[in-house]
């Protein structure tokens, strides 16, 4: 009986064999693999379809469609979730949503608000634990689909976001399989993180971006009134963490930084996800350290973690410069792919 339930318990391991990358020929360094696919994703074209989704508060959000599927459609749906200040541009999405295109499949991507080159119609935006959105968005598609199985991978901030809300619903969630990539899991330590070395370039990059998008938000609302900051305290904003104290903090309705990191990072809810799960993390990347993520034994069987010794921040970058490799790409489809295999027999 010990043997059997042994076995029983290897096997739910093993059910997703790890697969092995290798980063690009002189392309190890974890800024490199960081800021290669970056650059290189611009140049990559991908045909969206638009859509429109209206919230429950009145707001709404774009969705980007690649191949929209048919009301009765069977085939799976992949839903992607971006990071921090991304969109359905982003380079990861990008290079996912090509191969998705190759294989004549369906996918969609959820920019959150103010994020797909619109402005939003309230004084809020979008954050890393911000999971009401995405569950109205899935509940919208499993009614619209009711026959495809919907999977979903978040990046980065996407990530955190999706693993958390995988463990607030738990045997609720509709999605078949989920996994998170890059996620900045423990919120508080990230943002520590980013002031240090090199990547305080990240950080300065994300700010201003968030700072100028708030900037055009000044011209639709009253912050001073409605939160008591003004455009002053915006652009004196000095790290993410500040910002986050005055601004994002405020905006969703927590005490300060220290209350929204604690509530919004996903590390409390990964024991309570109860579907398939991957989580891939490199052991280098500059923005989420490795150490925030639980040990193997921490978590449970449905859960697999992809811990790669390089890939950088949502890097992953193979093959070389003139013919690019997106091993990440590739083993998101696969781990959906082998998910839905097992569990049609």
């Amino acid at each position: 009986m010990f043997f059997c339930t042994y076995v029983v318990g290897l096997l739910k391991r093993l059910k997703n064999i790890k697969e092995s990358f290798y980063p690009a020929v002189g392309l190890k360094n974890r800024h490199l693999q960081t800021l290669t696919p970056v650059i290189l994703g611009k140049y990559y074209q991908v045909p969206y379809v638009r859509e429109e989704l209206i919230l429950p508060d009145g707001d709404f959000v774009d969705l980007d469609w690649v191949n929209v599927p048919d009301p009765d459609c069977k085939k799976p749906i992949l839903i992607i979730f971006h990071g921090l200040e991304g969109s359905s541009q982003s380079h990861y999405a990008k290079s996912l949503l090509h191969k998705v295109r190759q294989n004549n499949g369906h996918a969609v991507v959820m920019n959150f608000r103010s994020c797909s080159g619109r402005e939003n119609k309230m004084p809020r935006l979008y954050h890393s634990g911000e999971t009401g959105d995405a569950s109205f968005f899935i509940e919208w598609l499993r009614q619209r689909f009711p026959f495809a199985p919907l999977n979903a991978v978040g990046f980065s901030l996407g990530g955190n976001m999706l693993l958390k809300l995988a463990g607030e619903k738990g045997n609720n969630l509709e999605l078949n399989a989920i996994i998170s990539v890059s996620a900045p899991i423990k919120l508080n330590e990230s943002t520590r993180y980013m002031v240090k070395g090199v990547s305080s370039f990240y950080q300065s990059f994300l700010l201003k971006q968030l700072k100028q998008k708030l900037l055009k938000k000044y011209l639709q609302y009253d912050y001073q009134s409605l939160i008591g900051m003004g455009k002053d305290d915006l652009l004196g904003c000095r790290n993410i963490r500040e910002f986050d104290n005055l601004f994002t903090a405020r905006l969703h309705g927590f005490e300060n930084a220290e209350d929204y990191y604690q509530r919004s990072s996903a590390y409390p809810y990964i024991k309570k996800i109860t579907r398939p799960c991957l989580i891939i993390h490199a052991k280098d990347d500059p923005i989420a350290p490795s150490y925030i993520l639980p040990s193997a034994s921490d978590i449970p069987n449905n859960i697999q973690l992809d811990l790669t010794a390089y890939g950088g921040h949502v890097g992953f970058f193979s093959g070389s410069i003139f013919k690019p490799g997106y091993w990440l790409a590739d083993r998101i489809l696969t781990y959906f792919s082998y998910n839905e295999k097992t569990l049609n027999g």
